[in-house]
């Protein structure tokens, strides 16, 4: 039987250990500080990198005074260099007593017993709301801009049942229509912050700091739980999914961050991407390049062009004469490059 790696996570029973939990992530971000201070002084004096390994010698003993598990030392260590890694970092931002908690953990540092889990000596109780599949291979503490603790298991679980689907989907990513499929279906973006901007800005204005941070936190659950179901109907629905890599980070410096971030894009597709990778369906990102211009039947540059064409909502191809809803002829075009990127593999 083949097996997949799926993370579980339970709210913390909050009374009475909030306060021992941001203990223990304090120390968590003093092991963390001290890796960073390590990396700079390394670069100071122009020395070599401290490396997983040098980070563990130099964290030797520090468990006890600092209250934690020797595991839990060497998962930030091991972590701050994944991160550096993966970030193409020389250094990484500090973690200040504000920065919300983290306590990761492995397998030998925990004990877990029906809805408690024992961890460096304290006893926490969760929210046992769905039994855990299997044995703990590893896991962290985390808290949430609510000041919420959870703990999250890492687990091995069957692999899901591959998808049943047949559809080949093509999908244009979009700001007032979250994506508009190649087969005419389009997913409204709910705009979840549009909605509650006044209530924000209201709350903020009366100094109602943790009303505000409240919202925003409801805010983005809402947009995770809706994007989860989206793209969970599609991984079911299709077994070739093809979407435009269209870059956030460059439309957020042109006026449209707050419509960007609302849509949520960069987690939708990697909500897809993970999904797709479970249920055996084909997942590709391709370039949009011209996908709106171009008609979709004749492959003829006759679409709306520039910032006076994106008023265009419908166009009439002049070779053709093919008649072009703007966003479904975008995402045939996106299917097409799809489809040829596997003809070349």
């Amino acid at each position: 039987m083949l097996l997949m790696i799926k993370t579980f996570q339970y709210r913390i029973k909050d009374s009475g250990c909030a306060a021992e939990l941001t203990a223990l992530a304090r120390a968590c971000n003093q092991v963390w500080n001290f890796c960073n201070e390590s990396q700079d002084h390394a670069l100071r004096w122009n020395q070599r990198w401290p490396t997983y390994q040098d980070l563990c010698k130099l964290t030797t003993g520090s468990s006890k005074e600092l209250g934690l598990h020797s595991q839990t030392v060497q998962a930030v260590c091991e972590q701050y260099e994944t991160r550096r890694k993966q970030f193409k970092k020389r250094k990484l931002r500090w973690r200040g007593k504000r920065s919300p908690g983290w306590i990761p953990f492995k397998a030998v540092g925990v004990q877990v017993i029906d809805d408690t889990v024992r961890y460096a000596g304290h006893t926490f109780r969760f929210w046992n709301r769905r039994e855990l599949p299997g044995p703990v291979k590893c896991g962290s503490f985390s808290q949430d801009s609510r000041q919420r603790w959870y703990v999250n298991f890492v687990c091995e679980v069957p692999e899901a049942e591959a998808t049943t689907g047949t559809k080949h989907i093509g999908i244009d990513l979009g700001l007032k229509t979250l994506a508009t499929c190649s087969d005419g279906h389009k997913i409204e973006a709910p705009q979840w912050y549009r909605r509650q901007q006044k209530r924000i800005a209201e709350h903020q204005r009366k100094r109602r700091s943790r009303h505000a941070r409240n919202l925003h936190a409801k805010i983005a659950n809402r947009r995770k739980d809706f994007l989860h179901k989206e793209s969970h109907r599609l991984t079911q629905e299709c077994e070739l999914i093809v979407i435009g890599n269209i870059s956030s980070s460059k439309l957020t410096k042109a006026n449209l961050a707050k419509s960007v971030n609302d849509a949520g894009w960069s987690m939708f597709r990697h909500f897809l991407d993970y999904k797709a990778i479970a249920r055996k369906v084909v997942y590709r990102e391709v370039s949009e390049h011209l996908s709106t211009q171009t008609c979709s039947g004749c492959g003829s540059m006759g679409g709306p062009k520039g910032r006076k064409g994106l008023g265009v909502r419908e166009w009439v191809c002049g070779e053709c004469h093919a008649v072009h809803d703007r966003d479904v002829n975008a995402a045939l075009n996106i299917l097409r490059l799809g489809h040829q990127s596997l003809a070349l593999k």
